[in-house]
């Protein structure tokens, strides 16, 4: 997908007039006669040509002065996510972007914004000044109004969707009071809040179950592969597929937040018809919902432009459309868990991490019996007993890499998610003790959700090479699925489990 689309007036009307998918997220619509912005899949009519103005970003619809439509929704629309651009004012750009859109570093209230623009200056290295010189540039708006943009955008999102308070509402999204979060969403949008209420007694009565709430990917995706990839590796006590036409998920979480650590329960289930997945949360969890939201769709790989991979891949993988890149929910996790995967199958890694999380997890109370404990935290594997490892059936080697590895994230000195630079991660993974680069170069791939990570010694991988005519080394390969090799490495292990047909896909 060429991201300069949003500089073609007039190949975005066509793809507004096709109300194609595949532009879903890649730019927003103005039309200038109502003041609105919209997605390119918007089913309202569609407005003349001349009324339109296209921009790459909703910030940058809003910063020009038009108001979100209530109709398509444009929080809902998926994120520009990827790794691919080379200029690196473009790099410090989509790293910027990547971690505002983080609802773990937005601090609260406006003195907060300021605390929040100053941790990504010491995060990226840069000073304020560059920061700000680099989104006018390059987007022609200020990094506030980005933040102040994603802050709305995810508010509007709870309005709809949950009985959330007022005030938790306005907590969620980054604003220190419900007075100010009120005058700057009637500011930008021209509305009371409280209009975005799906039924009046939402306002008033915060014990209403939450309503699923949906999120929506750009197509293709290959629903059946994503299913089978989490039932495979599906953990005994802490996740439970679930069937039927709606397929899904559900699952024991422990989130840190603000307060503490807090436990509870997300179900998932795919809409493929939608193109969408809805997301439920026990009650605990609504104030962290936009945490949840941004952890899901990484987890999902809900964001990806595919037809971009499928560019560079096809002609070694024709089967391999609409597989995703499956992330993780907590990054932590799956560091553990391919510690305890290490040269076993997946089934006695799965057996391994079980029992761990049974010795040492957070019980939770969930709608199934089956699921009831959450995956422990880093401080309580730094502390864990390594005899009591060893009674598991953990070897030696993976207990002392689970305990340096625990000791790292609950330190700080490593932090396992989207947005992470994994030159660095895997360069501090593999100075822990019982991490080598196989394992480094997979944690960073599910954890940091790094669409170029590359496993040259795995299996699948040296399957997927064999037999080729011309024979093709792993190196030349290296070099020809940058910088999608991650996406790679997924095809490759789905040629080894079944032959997909290439149309079974959402």
């Amino acid at each position: 997908m060429d991201t300069d689309l949003h500089q073609n007036p007039a190949a975005c009307y066509d793809a507004l007039c096709a109300r194609d998918a595949r532009f879903d997220g890649h730019f927003f619509v103005g039309v200038t006669s109502t003041g609105i912005y919209c997605r390119p899949v918007c089913r309202v009519r569609t407005p003349k040509a001349d009324n339109c103005r296209f921009f790459r970003l909703a910030a940058q619809a809003e910063h020009a002065g038009f108001r979100p439509c209530l109709r398509c929704r444009p929080e809902l629309a998926p994120a520009q996510r990827h790794w691919s651009s080379v200029d690196a004012g473009d790099c410090l750009l989509l790293s910027a972007m990547q971690w505002l859109d983080h609802p773990g570093h937005w601090s609260i209230g406006d003195t907060g914004i300021g605390s929040t623009l100053q941790s990504l200056s010491a995060h990226l290295g840069i000073t304020d000044r560059h920061l700000r010189r680099l989104f006018g540039a390059r987007l022609g708006i200020s990094p506030l109004q980005y933040l102040q943009t994603r802050r709305l955008l995810t508010a509007k999102q709870l309005l709809t969707d949950t009985a959330l308070p007022m005030s938790q509402v306005a907590l969620a999204s980054g604003f220190g009071s419900v007075r100010r979060f009120n005058e700057v969403f009637r500011c930008a949008y021209g509305l009371q809040p409280t209009t975005l209420r799906r039924h009046p007694e939402q306002a008033a009565d915060s014990s209403m179950a939450l309503h699923p709430v949906l999120l929506q990917w750009r197509a293709p995706m290959h629903v059946a592969s994503m299913l089978t990839f989490l039932a495979d590796r599906q953990l005994a006590g802490n996740e439970a597929m679930i069937h039927g036409p709606r397929p899904g998920m559900l699952k024991a979480v422990r989130l840190e937040t603000r307060a503490g650590s807090v436990s509870g329960w997300i179900r998932i289930r795919f809409v493929p018809e939608r193109q969408s997945v809805t997301l439920e949360v026990s009650p605990l969890l609504w104030p962290e919902l936009p945490q949840i939201i941004w952890r899901t769709r990484h987890w999902l790989d809900l964001d990806v432009d595919i037809t971009q991979i499928d560019s560079v891949l096809d002609e070694d993988f024709p089967c391999g459309s609409g597989l995703r890149l499956p992330g993780s929910f907590d990054g932590f996790e799956a560091g553990v868990r391919a510690i305890l995967g290490q040269q076993v199958t997946l089934a006695a890694g799965n057996t391994l991490t079980a029992r761990l999380v049974a010795q040492w997890g957070t019980p939770v109370e969930t709608p199934a019996s089956s699921v009831s404990i959450a995956f422990p935290d880093p401080e309580t594997l730094a502390h864990a007993d390594p005899s009591r490892m060893g009674s598991l059936g953990i070897t030696k080697q993976r207990q002392t890499a689970i305990i340096a590895l625990s000791r790292a994230c609950a330190d700080g000195k490593l932090r396992l998610e989207p947005g992470g630079d994994p030159d660095t991660t895997v360069t501090q993974l593999m100075a822990l003790p019982g991490i080598g680069p196989w394992t480094a170069q997979y944690i960073a791939m599910r954890a940091l959700h790094w669409s170029d990570a590359w496993l040259p010694g795995d299996a699948a991988v040296r399957n997927a090479l064999c037999g080729r005519q011309p024979p093709l080394s792993p190196d030349h390969l290296a070099q020809r699925w940058r910088p999608w090799r991650s996406y790679a490495v997924v095809r490759a292990w789905a040629m080894g489990t079944s032959t997909r047909n290439r149309h079974d896909t959402a």
